[in-house]
């Protein structure tokens, strides 16, 4: 088992900027390809960013594509999601999660992940 904790979210301005963490615990020795979700109130789940096991591939949706950058630290198993040129739409509970993926590829299904966290709020006024 993988637990995924989350932290680094918070309320803050339009065009501000948060550093989102996730931090793995448990069997954390294998290979894992890592994403970041999100879901704003009354709106489905949106896929948002991915990364590899090695950090070579990642991907990112149209709508954060410039503004967020995906990264891990394998050394400390923490994935983090650098969010700058925050708006409004950006608000919404952000979800870190994990699946085994013995290929350094990236996972777009989210139906794939096995491992979840709890979420952290962001909150973007404007």
């Amino acid at each position: 088992q993988v637990q995924l904790v989350e932290s680094g979210g918070g309320l803050v301005q339009a065009g501000a900027s948060l550093r989102l963490s996730c931090a793995a615990s448990g069997r954390t020795s294998g290979t894992y390809a890592m994403s970041w979700s999100r879901q704003a109130p009354g709106k489905e789940r949106e896929f948002v960013a991915a990364i590899s096991w090695s950090g070579s591939s990642t991907y990112y949706a149209d709508s954060v594509k410039g503004r967020f950058t995906i990264s891990r630290d394998s050394a400390k198993n923490t994935v983090h999601l650098q969010m700058n040129n925050l708006q409004p739409e950006d608000t919404g509970v952000y979800y870190c999660a994990a699946v085994p993926n013995l290929r350094d590829t990236i996972v777009l299904d989210t139906a794939k992940y096995n491992y979840w966290g709890q979420g952290t709020q962001v909150t973007v006024s404007s």
